[in-house]
């Protein structure tokens, strides 16, 4: 229960910004990497994307693979096991027909290379009970549905929807949940999209974020060394 819970929650974590248009996902394990590990992830990262096979189209499936090969711990839990139908001729997933092969290769083939993975919906009760005892987690969401509220006090323009040049549309979009603050009832988050800036959202928003239509509700919980799994 989340009243068991301490009150207040942030995991610290050295800010990276993506570089390209499609690396949010891989800047986040970037996030979670010390310094020594980070300096040899970016030294090598074309060999690492070569070997990975997704070129500049990744899937969460993918960022476990490499969370595996970097020796984190970590549980994928989605909704759908393996590239979802549903998505094709979606405007988002263009590279659909190129990427599912590879997609469900890996799906395929995660029990026996390691990568453990659960077909389930949780709700936002769950990613806080796993901030308040293991660690932090990488969402994918709906980017045209995050904001900032404590940006938007300030009267800074954060809307990743100006970011994206989007109004309605789906893109998916990777962000490391790394704590919350149930007094104000919010979580905390780092955007990989934005300069060094930690981001609140409110329990409900993160919610509509990380469940739209297009995610398939794809979480990897990212668990200490200690933690057995």
């Amino acid at each position: 229960m989340i009243e068991t819970c301490p009150a207040f929650i942030e995991h610290s974590l050295v800010h990276f910004r993506q570089r390209f248009e499609w690396d949010c996902g891989l800047s986040c394990i970037v996030m979670l990497l010390d310094r020594k590990e980070k300096i040899n992830f970016l030294a090598n990262f074309e060999e690492i994307c070569k070997a990975a096979a997704f070129k500049e189209s990744t899937w969460t499936i993918d960022l476990c693979y490499i969370l595996k090969d970097l020796g984190i711990k970590h549980k994928y839990l989605t909704t759908t096991f393996g590239a979802n139908p549903t998505h094709i001729g979606k405007k988002y997933y263009k590279c659909f027909d190129k990427d599912q092969t590879r997609v469900n290769q890996k799906f395929q083939n995660a029990e026996s290379d390691g990568i453990p993975i659960e077909i389930r919906s949780v709700d936002y009760e769950y990613l806080i009970m796993h901030l308040a005892n293991h660690g932090n987690i990488i969402l994918l969401t709906n980017a045209s549905l995050l904001y900032c509220d404590l940006c938007k006090a300030n009267k800074l323009t954060m809307d990743l929807r100006s970011c994206f040049g989007l109004k309605s549309a789906y893109m998916g979009h990777y962000i490391i949940l790394c704590g919350y603050d149930q007094r104000i009832r919010k979580f905390i988050y780092r955007n990989p999209a934005f300069k060094n800036k930690v981001c609140f959202m409110s329990f409900e928003a993160i919610e509509s974020a990380r469940k739209a239509s297009g995610t398939d509700e794809d979480i990897v919980l990212i668990y200490d060394k200690k933690t057995v799994i």
